[in-house]
C-alpha cells in the first residue's frame, strides 16, 4: 500500500478536517458519511486505509460526547447492550471475512466504494424522513419503562456492525432512524445518546480490527483530529442558529454529493 505524502497535503487535511467537523458539530451526524468520502476522492486515499482511519477517528470524536450524554441521562443502557451485542459480532465477523480471504486491494476498493455510494444515499434519505417519524410521537409522554425489543434490536446492531466495519457509515444518521421506528416512544434526545454511545465500542472494535490488517494511518488520524476538534467545537455552538429544516437539507444533500463524487471516480 503506498504512503500517503502527509508532508505536501497536511494543510488540505487539517483544513478538510476542520470543515467535516464543523459540520458533525452542527448537524449531529455525518462523522463517517462525510470523513470517508472526502478523504477518497479530495486526499486520494485508498478506500480500505480511508474506512480504517475513518472509524478510529469515530470512535475518539464520539467518545466525546459519550459521557456528557451519560452524564445528562440521555442513554438507555439496556438498548446500548443489545445493539451491541449484535454489532459486535458483526463487526468481528465482517473483519475475519475481510482478511481470511484476504481480498485483493483493488477488488476490496472497489466494493468499499459501492457500499458507501449505497449507504450514503441511504443515510441522505434517513435524514431527511427522520423528522417525518419523530413527529409522529411528539405529543406521547415517555414511559417509565421501555420495553425492550430484544431481536429487532439484536438484529439491528448486526446489520450496523456489519455495513460500519466496511463503510464507516451508518452508524449515526441509519442508526437512529431504525431505532425511532422500533421505540417510538423514547425521548429524542435519549435516541440520540443511545445511538452515539452504541457507536463507540463499535468503531473502535472495527477500527481495531482494520488496524490490525494495516487499514490505518496514525499520521493521517492526528492530522484530522488537529482539524476537527476545533471544527466540532464551532459547529456545535452554531447548532440553535440555523432551523433544522435547512440543516437536514444541506446535509442531505452534501451526502448525495459525496455519493456522486465517489461514484464518478470508480
Amino acid at each position: 500500500m503506498p504512503e500517503i505524502d502527509l508532508h505536501n497535503l497536511w494543510p488540505m487535511i487539517i483544513s478538510g478536517g476542520f470543515v467535516v467537523g464543523f459540520l458533525v458539530g452542527m448537524t449531529g451526524v455525518g462523522a463517517g458519511s462525510l470523513m470517508t468520502p472526502f478523504l477518497i476522492t479530495q486526499i486520494g486515499v485508498g478506500a480500505p486505509l480511508a474506512v480504517g482511519t475513518d472509524l478510529l477517528f469515530a470512535s475518539i470524536t464520539k467518545a466525546s460526547a459519550a459521557w456528557p450524554h451519560h452524564t445528562f441521562g440521555n442513554v438507555n443502557w439496556r438498548i446500548v447492550g443489545w445493539l451491541a451485542l449484535g454489532s459486535v459480532p458483526g463487526s468481528i465477523a465482517m473483519l475475519m471475512f475481510l482478511s481470511y480471504f484476504d481480498l485483493d486491494t483493488e477488488l476490496m476498493a472497489l466494493v468499499i466504494k459501492r457500499s458507501l455510494i449505497f449507504a450514503l444515499a441511504l443515510s441522505a434519505l434517513a435524514i431527511l424522513i427522520y423528522p417525518i417519524i419523530t413527529r409522529r410521537g411528539a405529543d406521547v409522554v415517555e414511559p417509565k419503562e421501555i420495553t425492550l425489543r430484544r431481536l429487532p434490536t439484536l438484529a439491528l446492531g448486526l446489520v450496523l456492525g456489519s455495513v460500519v466495519t466496511i463503510t464507516s457509515v451508518g452508524a449515526g444518521a441509519i442508526g437512529v432512524v431504525v431505532l425511532t421506528l422500533l421505540y417510538p416512544n423514547l425521548l429524542t434526545r435519549r435516541l440520540i445518546g443511545t445511538d452515539i454511545v452504541h457507536a463507540v465500542p463499535l468503531t473502535l472494535i472495527s477500527g481495531l480490527g482494520h488496524m490490525s490488517i494495516g487499514n490505518t494511518s496514525f499520521g493521517l488520524l492526528g492530522l484530522l483530529l488537529v482539524g476537527s476538534i476545533p471544527g466540532i467545537a464551532l459547529g456545535s455552538r452554531l447548532t440553535g442558529k440555523l432551523p433544522d429544516w435547512l440543516l437536514r437539507l444541506f446535509l442531505s444533500a452534501i451526502l448525495c454529493f459525496a455519493a456522486y463524487q465517489i461514484w464518478i471516480h470508480l
